[in-house]
């Protein structure tokens, strides 16, 4: 009977492990960058600075880093390489913005 108890309670615990790892594996700078690059995408939208075409691939290439994101915590631990990795691809899409926010096309 004690060694069921014991086998559950480690089953729980190591199942918690799994899902609280990775949200301990913290990116909060990151975090905030995807945050400011959604509202500068948003903002676009709103003045019209962004056609739909635009939108709907600079929203795509947040949702690429948000899974680039998700598989480098998802072991509970960023390494520095996955760290520089992730920097690399949010300066990528800050400048895929930033262009496409001055570019010549308009929304009608």
């Amino acid at each position: 009977m004690l060694k069921q108890a014991g086998l559950i309670v480690g089953a729980v615990v190591a199942t918690g492990i799994l899902f609280i790892a990775p949200a301990l594996a913290g990116t909060p700078l990151l975090d905030k960058r995807e945050h400011n690059q959604r509202e500068r995408i948003v903002q676009g939208v709103r003045s019209g600075e962004l056609t739909r075409p635009e939108t709907r691939r600079l929203v795509h290439g947040q949702v690429n880093l948000r899974r680039m994101e998700a598989r480098a915590k998802s072991d509970g631990e960023v390494t520095a390489r996955e760290r520089v990795r992730l920097q690399r691809e949010a300066n990528q899409q800050s400048r895929r913005i930033a262009r496409q926010k001055h570019d010549q096309q308009v929304r009608n």
